[in-house]
């Protein structure tokens, strides 16, 4: 009897495109239901990977590890086939140097000699091209509409378009991420959760920059509404360097809503733990980052205020049911893809804090009960479009 064919995939380095490679990962699995497959990733997302049905297995590398170590490694597994998400010539180099017979990946200068198969862009491909202010200047002085794209241009068709190339379906699927049933239970007892009270969570950094951030006073006064209209208790998401912005969120609620309503677990978190939290929460606020792809791949719908990026190139709006709310900034010159807005950040002022209760009022209305007391994995989350 051969052996099952075994399978590398390179994963990507950062959170939220972690998450967009889900579905590619779910219909590779459907083509190749014998395979072995594994994935290599930093080991900063290797809690992300545990136990998804996708996969056989993790390897990972750290941020100080040469690209000859990792190669070394990899040889000793003897792969057939390598699959590279990355667009970087170091991911190919280090399927190349585990002489992995084939090695499939995007076309890019400076990598096609390491790759035995290359695959040329998809139709549709948008890139998120950085506006220069020149640019910004001329299209607010024109007044035209903001920039829209076709939702073929999302980028986890760029996923699904490379294991397509292995035979594997380019139909859109919602992302998954499992959360056990212990792990939820933990989570609750860790931060004292009230069990009677509708679990809303607050995600207000965005790591890429100011830009994607909707403004800290407005994320105050809609959370301080939706306490009044639901009497939820607010769980505020954030990694180690959105601590001051938490602190302060956390700080103003406690005097509007009382701090047994506020719970701040920004800093706090392993990424198994976000997930579980995320999952906890019935609805989650958040700017456009990877803890929002992450509460829609563990079945929890999101509220967003886009600004300076796009819902249709980024957003979780590639496979249709759960009651996503994408709320697009009106102006001339988003999307931009900026870290920092060189004008006056109209495209998130745009976008007022009625809108956002409204919208959170109502996906929370129609998305079904959270259960802390789960007995089998988590569903895959479903996606829905953007709100006009």
């Amino acid at each position: 009897m051969s052996r099952p064919e075994r399978i590398l995939v390179r994963g990507v380095n950062w959170l939220g495109d972690a998450v967009m490679t889900t579905p590619a990962l779910q219909r590779l699995r459907e083509a190749k239901p014998g395979a072995h497959i594994i994935l290599l990733t930093h080991e900063k997302l290797a809690g992300l990977w545990r136990e998804h049905p996708s996969i056989d297995g993790v390897l990972t590398f750290g941020a100080d590890e040469s690209v000859w170590s990792v190669g070394r490694r990899l040889r000793a597994e003897n792969f057939d086939l390598a699959i590279v998400f990355p667009n970087s010539p170091r991911s190919v180099l280090e399927v190349f140097l585990a002489r992995i017979p084939e090695r499939i990946g995007y076309s890019r200068p400076w990598r096609n000699i390491l790759l035995s198969r290359t695959v040329a862009n998809r139709a549709g491909v948008t890139p998120m091209r950085k506006r220069s202010v020149r640019e910004i200047n001329e299209r607010i002085a024109k007044n035209v509409p903001r920039e829209a794209f076709p939702t073929t241009a999302h980028h986890v068709h760029d996923y699904l378009h490379l294991v397509a190339a292995v035979g594997a379906s380019a139909e859109p699927c919602p992302p998954l991420l499992r959360v056990c049933n212990e792990e939820m239970n933990a989570f609750h007892k860790r931060f004292e959760l009230a069990r009677g009270a509708p679990l809303f969570g607050l995600n207000p950094g965005a790591e890429y920059g100011p830009a994607k951030r909707w403004p800290q006073e407005r994320f105050g006064e809609a959370a301080t509404r939706l306490h009044r209209e639901t009497r939820c208790q607010w769980l505020l998401f954030g990694g180690a360097g959105d601590r001051e912005l938490t602190d302060e969120i956390a700080r103003a609620l406690s005097q509007t809503i009382g701090a047994s309503n506020v719970v701040n677990t920004a800093g706090k978190l392993s990424l198994r733990e976000l997930c579980a939290g995320l999952k906890a929460c019935a609805i989650v606020l958040t700017n456009d980052t990877g803890p929002m792809h992450v509460a829609a791949a563990v079945g929890t719908p999101v509220v967003v205020p886009f600004g300076s990026t796009s819902p249709e190139l980024t957003g979780p709006s590639y496979a249709p049911a759960l009651p996503h709310h994408l709320i697009v900034g009106e102006a001339a010159c988003a999307p931009c893809f900026r870290r920092e807005c060189p004008m006056d950040f109209r495209c998130m002022k745009s976008i007022s804090v009625e809108q956002v209760v409204k919208s959170v009022l109502s996906a929370w209305k129609t998305c079904p009960a959270v259960n802390f007391n789960i007995t089998t994995p988590s569903k895959p989350a479903s996606m829905s479009g953007t709100e006009d």
